[in-house]
């Protein structure tokens, strides 16, 4: 979107405002904000450089008092002010007014091709209308709607007679076990085929729950451009289901498995941890690695099988796991025993026998 350089940056537009003559309580009284944010605004952000009188008085163009409304309306919508200090005055007019321009300027198929987001987090819809308005990058979004909480957001679909949305982001300060109900509860109630999080502070219990789920995680980037990137790549997974509408709660659980029964391990832990510490003369440790992974596809396959149901869709999802898990342990099992002979090594003692 090409930009108007009228009134710039700070640097900018020092060049062109007209003579000042506002002192700071009444450029605070009109932006409506403390005089201390405006200073901090100043001092540390250089965002507002005013004259200084020779009484030592910071004075204000009435351009000066223009920008400093702006970044006030702009933070209160939860745009940052580090981001917003470096941009021109007429980007943020431009901000304040994107919305209804753009809507404006689309036409019917950019609507029908454009990803429907519904974002819980204020500050993180700020930075993608930002992206989106001010360095478009290929994606189309409509906000369906933004929120403070996943409660919220589930709440207000249910109140809607057809809601409907491609994803579902979630931005998270921290996040904790147990979230991802909720979020797939909030992803139901807009019937949104892909959800994702950005979160800033996590347990690995919390990231593993959600990455299960089949939740998109990441950890919240601070650079636009990597945020942008992310983005990208969401925007071409949820056009990708929207093409083959494929939703989340009916997956395609048996592609490509057929009809494989799944036979109990065929090794105990305690055999695979023995199995793995023999010495053999095989260098890259062929013996050793296929008895760790076997013992991690076995505790993956029996986790998927303790996972709790939240409804009939999890229940399927997590046996589609299982079953993926115990058909991959029972290739490293015949691979095991292959790699077992050819170097002569005794094979573990069978825990289940029968299988055998």
């Amino acid at each position: 979107m090409p930009l108007s350089n009228n009134s710039g940056t700070p640097q900018a537009h020092q060049q062109n405002k007209a003579q000042p003559t506002f002192r700071a309580g009444a450029v605070a009284r009109i932006a409506g904000m403390p005089v201390a944010t405006l200073r901090i605004w100043e001092q540390r952000y250089q965002a507002v450089r005013p004259n200084t009188a020779a009484s030592g008085h910071r004075l204000y163009s009435p351009a000066d008092v223009e920008r400093a409304t702006l970044l006030r309306r702009l933070t209160a919508q939860g745009h940052a002010i580090g981001l917003l200090a470096s941009l021109e005055t007429e980007q943020m007019r431009e901000m304040m007014r994107a919305p209804e321009v753009t809507q404006a300027h689309w036409v019917e198929s950019d609507l029908q091709s454009s990803i429907k987001m519904v974002v819980v987090g204020h500050s993180l819809a700020s930075r993608v209308q930002r992206l989106f308005y001010l360095q478009p990058f290929g994606l189309k979004v409509q906000l369906v709607g933004v929120f403070d909480s996943l409660d919220a957001s589930a709440k207000a679909a249910g109140q809607s007679d057809q809601p409907s949305a491609d994803i579902l982001i979630l931005q998270a300060g921290s996040l904790q076990t147990g979230v991802h109900q909720e979020l797939l509860k909030a992803q139901d109630a807009w019937r949104a085929p892909s959800a994702a999080v950005l979160y800033r502070f996590s347990s690995a219990a919390a990231r593993a729950e959600l990455t299960n789920a089949g939740v998109e995680v990441l950890s919240e980037p601070s650079d636009d451009h990597a945020l942008r990137q992310w983005l990208s790549t969401l925007q071409n997974d949820a056009q990708g289901r929207k093409a083959t509408h494929v939703r989340h709660s009916s997956p395609p659980f048996s592609v490509g498995l057929g009809e494989q029964t799944v036979s109990p391990p065929l090794f105990d832990d305690a055999s695979l941890t023995q199995f793995a510490g023999l010495s053999t003369t095989v260098a890259c440790e062929c013996p050793s690695h296929l008895a760790e992974l076997l013992l991690q596809v076995s505790s993956f396959e029996k986790y998927s099988s303790e996972c709790a149901n939240r409804s009939a869709a999890d229940a399927r999802l997590h046996a589609y796991l299982q079953h993926v898990a115990g058909s991959a342990r029972m290739l490293f099992e015949k691979a095991l025993e292959q790699v077992a002979i050819a170097e002569g090594l005794p094979l573990p003692p069978a825990s289940n026998p029968a299988s055998n």
